[in-house]
C-alpha cells in the first residue's frame, strides 16, 4: 500500500529553498532545512516571517559549503579526494599534538574575537592605469571573496584604455546599433553622495553597460550641480564656525572665491565615490553647472526668452525665506498640517511661538460707533492691511460696502470696505482683512479693487517704517504685540484653535513669509501646454504610470515661476538697469529701463538702441537665477548649446533620464519645457522614476537629520566611532548631533561591516521594484556580500575544473553530444538570457536581480556544478571534454549578464578565463550581452531533467525528516514508462545529486510493488520515492514530538480564528492586518492536516 507523504511538506520545502537559497549555498541551505525538518516541516507561517537578517545567519554552514568547493578545486577525481583526506588527518594530528603544548595565555589569545585574527594584507603590484596584475587563485588571500582585492586597478585601466568613452564610426557619426545617451543628474557640490546617488548611479550604470554591451554607441555625461542655496548655507556655516565671519565681511568676490574652493573638495570628492561605485561615465566630458560653457548656455537662454517676452520682471509675491533672505519656489516650501494651537521653534527665536490659532479682533467703522469684527490667523499682517472685502452677497455687510474702516495703530490709515466674490461666507466672521504685499490671494484682491501695497517686513524679518510703533520688532514679537494693542484699545475679542497649513522652507525650515518682491518671472503656461501633449503623444513615456498622472496635474495647475533668487552663488542675471544720468531713478523701480547683455559691452550696444542720444551707467542686477534654471538646460548645455557641436548633432534628444521621484516637477518638467522651447525638441524619450533611500527608521536622507549614509563607508566598511567623528566633522548643531548620535548607534551598534560595491549595487537594483521608498538595511546588503562570494567559489572551482591547456571552442554552438544535465545548463542559460533582456528594456531591475540569483545560485551551482562533479570524475575523455566546454559557456554567459549590476567582480573573474578563438575582447565591458539562442532551447531536457532533480530533492527531504542514519536505503519508482528511461539512464547523476547518508536507491516500475516499512513522498504525478524506516528509528518519539506540534497548531488555530470572528477588531485594524491574520489562520490549517497525516503514517508503521 502506498503511503502518500502529505503535499504540504513538499510545497514547505521548495518553497523554504526559494527563500533560504537567497544566500546559502546548496549544501548549506539543505542543512538548514534538514533542522527545520527535523522539528516535523516549516510552515509557510514560518516562510513568511522568515527575515533577511535570519536568512544571514547561516555562516558557518556558507563557510562549510565553500570548503567543500575549495576541496574539489583542483581535481574532481577520487583518487585526490583520498590524497586530500590523507592530508587532512595530518592536520588533525599536528593539531592534536600542537593543542598539547598551548600555554593558557595562548589558548586565551587564539580564542579572541574575529577582529584580533590576522589575515594577508592584500597589495596590489598593478602600475597606475595599467591592466591588473592577478595573483593565483590558491594564493592564501584569493581563497575567499574580498571586495578590496576584487575592486583593486580595474576602474583606473577602464578609464585610461577609454572604454567609457563613446564609439563613432568613420562618418563621426553613432553606430549601426544606434546610440544610447544618459546625462547625469548632476550631485549637489554641498556634500558627500549619498545612498540615494549610490542608487541613481547604479541604475544609470546598468542601462549604459547593458547598451554598450549591445554594441550602441553608449555616451554617459557626468557632472555636478552648483546648488546654490543650499552650497551658500553650508559655506556660510562652514565660515562663521571655523572665522566667526559672515558672506559680507568677506564681501562678494572672495565669498564666491570661498565657494569655489568648497566645490573643488567636494567635486573631488564626489568623483572619488562614483569611481568607486564603478559608473562608466566618459569623464572627458564631464560638466559643471557653473563652468564657462554651462555659464554661456544660461546667458544666452535667458536673453533668447528675455527678448520674445517668456521671461518678464514683475513686482509680485514671492515665497520669501526670512533666514537665508531670498526668494524660494513653490517646490521648496513644505506643508505642515496643524489641527489646532501648537507651539513650534522657528529660527531666531528663544522661545517657541505660537501657530494654528484664530485671532478675533474689530476694526471701527469711520464715521460711526459701528465696528466690523474680523478673524486672521496672522496678526501681525494687520500693520500691512490696506482694505476690508465682504462677499457682495452677504446682507450682514452688505450696507458697509463703499466705506472704511479706521487703522488702529496707523494714524490716518483709512481702510476701503469692498465687495469680492472671492470672501468665503462660512469663514470666520465672512469678512477678510485685506494685506495685498504679505498674501497671495489679498494680492490679487488688492489688484482688482486698486487697494494701496504696503510692504511691512525688511529683508530679514523685522518690521519695517510703514508698521509705526512697531518697527524693527520681529515679526513673531510683534505678532504678541498686536494682539497685546488690540486688548488694550479693547478691540480684542477672543482666539481660538484653527486647523491650518503652515508652510515651511525646505532648506532652513523657517516658516515661509509672502511678500512683494521685484523679481524676475518665466512665463510658464504656454511651455507646460506643450509638455503635456509630448507626453500624451508617447514622444516621452514616464514610468511608472503613477508618476505620470502626477505630472499632468502639476502642469494643468502651473504658475508662472520666480527666477530670481537673493544669493551670490550662482549664475548672475545677465539683466543690465539703465540709470539715466538726467534722469535717475531708483534701481529696478521701472521695468522698461532693463535691457539683457551677453556682457555689459553687448548690454550697453542694446541700451544705446533702445535710448539713443542718452547718456546712462549701467547696473547689473545682483540676484542669481534659481539653481533649477541652470539645471533645465543640462541635457543640452551638457551636449554643447548653444553651439551646435558634434554632440548635439549626435546625441539630443537623449536616450532616458533616470532620477528619484520626487524632482520629478522641480527638474524633470523644467527639462521638457526648456528641451522643447530653445531646441525645438524633446530632451529625453523616457523618464524613470526610482524610489527614494529612507533611513532605518524611514525618514528620507539628510544632512541636516544627520541620517545620511555615505556609500564608501558600506563599500569598505567603518566602526561606529569612526561613524560618530564624521558626525562631528559636519554642520550639525548640538541639539542634531546628539539625536545623529543616538540614531547611529541604533542603526549600526557595531559599525558597517565592509559589503563592497558589487553586494551594495546589486542590493540596490533588488531594491528597484517601483516608486515605493525603501527602508535602508545593512544587513540585506552584507547578505549580498555572500551572495558575491557564491559567485566567487563557483568561478573558482570552474577556472579550477578546466586543464591549463583548456582553449574554448570558437562559438558556444552545440555539438549535439551533451549530457541530460548540460543541456539542461544550456536551456537555463539561453532563457535566462532572453528574461534578461525583457527585464532589462522594461527597466524592472529588481526582476533582474531574481532571474540573476537564480541562474547562478539554483541553477548553476545548486546543480551543474555538483553534476559537473560526478562528469569530470566519472565520464570518459569525450564527456570530461563537454562538461568543461559546458562549464566555461555557463560562466562566461552568467559574468556577462551579471556585469552591469556586478561590474568588479565579474572583470575579476572574466579576465582569468581563457578566450574563444578569434574573440580579442579585451574587457567584458565590452563583451557581447548574452542573447537568446534557439538551438539551445530545449524543453524536453527540461523536463526530463527537472524529473530528476525532483527524485534528488524528495530523496533529501526525506532523509532529513526521517533520519535513518548512514546507509539509508531509497526507492524510486516512475508512473510511466519513458520517466522510467530517464531515471535508469541517469541513475548516477541521482545518486550524485541526492546527498551524503545514501546506502542504495533502487528504482522501480509503475507494476512492482511498493516497498514495505516504508514512508512515501509524491514526486508530483511522475513518480514516489520511500524511505526505509521501520527498524531504523524510533517511531513512538516521532509520534509524540509531532503529536506536541499539532497540539500547538490547535491552540493556534483557535485564537486566530476567534480573533477572526470579533468585529470590534476586524473594524479598528487594518486590512492589511487582517489579511494576515487570515493567511496565518490557513496556515495552521496546513500544518493541522500536514502533521496529522504525518501522524498517521506514523502509526501505520507501528501497526505494522
Amino acid at each position: 500500500m502506498l503511503i502518500n507523504r502529505p503535499l504540504t511538506f513538499r510545497i514547505n520545502y521548495s518553497t523554504f529553498r526559494a527563500h533560504k537559497a537567497l544566500f546559502c549555498p546548496p549544501i548549506a541551505s539543505e542543512k538548514r532545512a534538514l533542522c527545520v525538518a527535523r522539528e516535523h516541516y516549516i510552515t509557510k507561517r514560518q516562510e513568511r516571517r522568515l527575515s533577511f537578517t535570519r536568512i544571514l545567519d547561516s555562516s558557518v554552514a556558507d563557510e562549510q559549503r565553500e570548503t567543500s568547493m575549495e576541496e574539489d578545486q583542483k581535481n574532481a577525481r577520487e583518487q585526490e579526494k583520498e590524497r586530500k583526506k590523507a592530508e587532512k588527518l595530518k592536520k588533525l594530528e599536528d593539531k592534536k599534538s600542537k593543542k598539547s603544548t598551548t600555554t593558557p595565555v595562548a589558548a586565551r589569545e587564539k580564542s579572541n574575537t574575529k577582529a584580533t585574527l590576522q589575515k594577508p594584507t592584500y597589495v596590489d603590484a598593478t602600475p597606475e592605469g595599467e591592466k591588473k596584475i592577478q595573483g593565483a587563485l590558491d594564493n592564501e588571500g584569493l581563497k575567499a571573496y574580498d571586495p578590496t582585492v576584487v575592486e583593486a586597478a580595474h576602474y583606473a585601466w577602464w578609464e585610461k584604455m577609454g572604454f567609457f568613452r563613446p564609439e563613432f564610426g568613420a562618418d563621426e557619426k553613432t553606430k549601426p546599433a544606434e546610440s544610447f545617451v544618459i546625462i547625469e543628474p548632476p550631485p549637489n557640490v554641498t556634500g558627500l553622495l549619498h545612498m540615494g546617488h549610490a542608487l541613481s548611479g547604479t541604475l544609470q550604470d546598468i542601462m549604459i553597460r547593458y547598451n554598450r554591451m549591445r554594441g550602441k554607441t553608449a555616451l554617459w555625461v557626468p557632472g555636478c550641480d552648483h546648488a546654490g542655496i543650499s552650497t551658500q548655507t553650508v559655506v556660510e556655516k562652514m565660515l562663521w564656525r571655523t572665522e566667526k565671519k559672515t558672506r559680507h565681511d568677506l564681501g562678494r568676490e572672495k565669498f564666491l572665491e570661498t565657494a569655489m574652493e568648497w566645490k573643488e573638495v567636494y567635486h573631488k570628492k564626489i568623483s572619488t565615490t562614483k569611481r568607486r561605485l564603478g559608473l562608466s561615465v566618459d569623464w572627458n566630458r564631464e560638466a559643471f553647472t557653473m563652468d564657462a560653457p554651462r555659464r554661456e548656455a544660461v546667458s544666452e537662454a535667458f536673453i533668447r526668452l528675455y527678448e520674445d517676452g517668456t521671461i518678464y520682471r514683475a513686482n509680485r509675491i514671492v515665497n520669501w525665506d526670512v533666514q537665508l533672505r531670498t526668494a524660494v519656489s513653490n517646490l521648496e516650501v513644505e506643508n505642515l498640517e496643524l489641527k489646532g494651537r501648537t507651539k513650534l521653534s522657528v529660527p531666531g527665536y528663544e522661545r517657541k511661538i505660537d501657530f494654528g490659532v484664530m485671532t478675533y479682533f474689530q476694526y471701527e467703522i469711520d464715521g460711526s460707533d459701528e465696528r466690523l469684527e474680523i478673524a486672521t490667523t496672522r496678526p501681525e499682517t494687520l500693520l500691512g492691511d490696506s482694505g476690508v472685502a465682504v462677499n457682495p452677497n452677504d446682507d450682514r455687510y452688505r450696507h458697509l460696502i463703499g466705506k472704511n474702516a479706521r487703522h488702529p495703530f496707523i494714524a490716518d490709515r483709512l481702510l476701503p470696505i469692498v465687495a469680492d466674490e472671492h470672501v468665503d461666507r462660512e469663514f470666520g466672521t465672512g469678512v477678510v482683512k485685506i494685506t495685498p504685499a504679505h498674501d497671495q490671494n489679498d494680492f490679487n484682491i488688492g489688484r482688482r479693487h486698486d487697494l494701496q501695497f504696503i510692504n511691512i517686513f525688511n529683508d530679514d524679518g523685522t518690521l519695517n517704517s510703514n508698521t509705526g510703533s512697531f518697527q524693527g520688532q520681529k515679526r513673531y514679537e510683534a505678532r504678541y504685540n498686536v494682539v497685546a494693542e488690540l486688548k488694550a484699545k479693547g478691540l480684542f475679542i477672543k482666539e481660538e484653535d484653527n486647523p491650518m497649513v503652515l508652510k515651511l522652507s525646505e532648506r532652513s525650515k523657517d516658516v515661509i513669509e509672502p511678500l512683494m518682491k521685484p523679481q524676475w518671472w518665466m512665463k510658464m503656461r504656454e511651455l507646460a501646454d506643450k509638455a503635456i501633449e509630448v507626453v500624451k503623444n508617447g514622444e516621452i513615456t514616464i514610468f511608472p504610470a503613477s508618476e505620470e498622472k502626477k505630472y499632468f496635474r502639476w502642469m494643468e495647475g502651473i504658475d508662472d515661476w520666480c527666477l530670481s533668487r537673493q544669493l551670490w552663488w550662482g549664475h548672475r542675471v545677465p539683466a543690465y538697469y539703465v540709470v539715466m544720468n538726467d534722469n535717475p531713478s531708483a534701481f529696478g523701480s521701472d521695468d522698461s529701463l532693463w535691457v539683457s547683455g551677453r556682457d555689459e559691452v553687448d548690454a550697453r550696444k542694446k541700451a544705446e538702441i533702445k535710448f539713443p542720444n542718452r547718456s546712462f551707467t549701467l547696473e547689473q542686477d545682483p540676484d542669481v537665477f534659481d539653481t533649477w534654471f541652470s539645471s533645465g538646460l543640462w541635457p543640452f548645455s551638457t551636449l554643447g548649446w548653444p553651439q551646435q557641436t558634434n554632440d548635439l548633432a549626435n546625441f539630443y534628444p537623449t536616450s532616458v533620464l533616470m532620477t528619484a521621484w520626487d524632482i520629478l516637477f522641480f527638474w524633470v518638467a523644467r527639462m521638457i519645457m526648456l528641451g522643447i522651447k530653445l531646441n525645438g525638441a524633446v530632451p529625453f524619450r523616457e523618464v524613470y522614476c526610482h524610489p527614494i533611500i529612507r533611513d532605518t527608521e524611514g525618514r528620507k536622507m539628510s544632512k541636516s537629520l544627520g541620517n545620511v549614509i555615505d556609500p564608501l563607508d558600506v563599500i569598505q566598511g567603518i566602526s561606529l566611532d569612526a561613524l560618530h567623528e564624521k558626525l562631528k566633522q559636519g554642520n550639525l548643531d548640538p541639539k542634531e548631533l546628539q539625536r545623529a548620535t543616538k540614531y547611529q548607534k541604533s542603526a549600526f551598534p557595531d559599525g558597517i561591516p565592509q559589503c563592497g560595491t558589487d553586494a551594495l549595487r546589486f542590493s540596490l537594483a533588488a531594491y528597484s521594484t517601483g516608486v515605493t521608498d525603501v527602508d535602508f538595511d545593512i544587513k540585506v546588503i552584507f547578505g549580498w556580500r555572500k551572495f558575491c562570494n557564491k559567485i566567487y567559489q563557483a568561478a573558482r572551482y570552474v577556472i579550477g575544473s578546466l586543464k591549463t591547456d583548456f582553449v574554448p571552442n570558437s562559438t558556444s554552438t552545440t555539438s549535439g553530444k551533451e549530457s541530460l544535465a548540460e543541456k539542461w545548463i544550456l536551456h537555463k542559460m539561453t532563457n535566462t538570457a532572453k528574461a534578461m533582456n525583457d527585464a532589462l528594456e522594461k527597466r524592472e531591475f529588481g526582476r533582474c536581480t531574481t532571474i540573476l540569483h537564480q541562474y547562478w545560485l539554483h541553477d548553476l551551482c545548486d546543480t551543474y556544478i555538483e553534476q559537473s562533479k560526478y562528469l569530470l570524475s566519472s565520464g570518459n575523455s569525450s564527456e570530461q571534454r563537454s562538461a568543461q566546454d559546458t562549464l566555461y559557456t555557463a560562466l562566461d554567459a552568467a559574468l556577462t549578464l551579471t556585469h552591469p549590476f556586478m561590474p568588479f567582480l565579474t572583470e575579476e573573474l572574466w579576465q582569468r578565463i581563457p578566450r574563444r578563438q578569434g574573440d580579442s575582447t579585451q574587457t567584458v565591458s565590452l563583451a557581447q550581452y548574452p542573447v537568446y539562442n534557439d538551438s539551445m532551447n530545449d524543453a524536453t531536457a527540461e523536463v526530463n531533467y527537472e524529473l530528476i532533480l525532483d527524485v534528488c530533492r524528495a530523496n533529501r527531504s526525506l532523509i532529513a525528516a526521517y533520519p535513518t542514519g548512514a546507509g539509508a536505503q531509497l526507492y524510486c519508482q516512475l508512473y510511466d514508462d519513458s520517466n522510467f528511461a530517464v531515471a535508469k539512464e541517469h541513475l548516477g547523476s541521482i545518486r550524485s545529486l541526492s546527498g551524503k547518508g545514501i546506502g542504495t536507491i533502487d528504482l522501480l516500475s509503475k507494476e512492482q510493488e511498493k516497498p514495505m516499512g516504508c514512508i512515501a513522498y509524491n514526486v508530483g504525478s511522475k513518480a514516489a520515492v520511500f524511505l526505509l524506516v521501520q527498524g531504523r528509528m524510533d517511531l513512538d518519539l516521532e509520534i509524540s514530538k509531532a503529536t506536541m506540534k499539532l497540539n500547538k497548531c490547535n491552540e493556534g488555530f483557535r485564537r486566530s480564528q476567534k480573533l477572526l470572528e470579533d468585529a470590534e477588531f476586524l473594524r479598528k485594524v487594518d486590512e492589511k492586518v487582517v489579511n494576515a491574520e487570515r493567511a496565518r489562520l490557513a496556515d495552521y490549517e496546513a500544518d493541522i492536516r500536514s502533521t496529522t497525516d504525518t501522524i498517521s503514517q506514523f502509526q501505520h508503521l507501528r501497526l505494522r
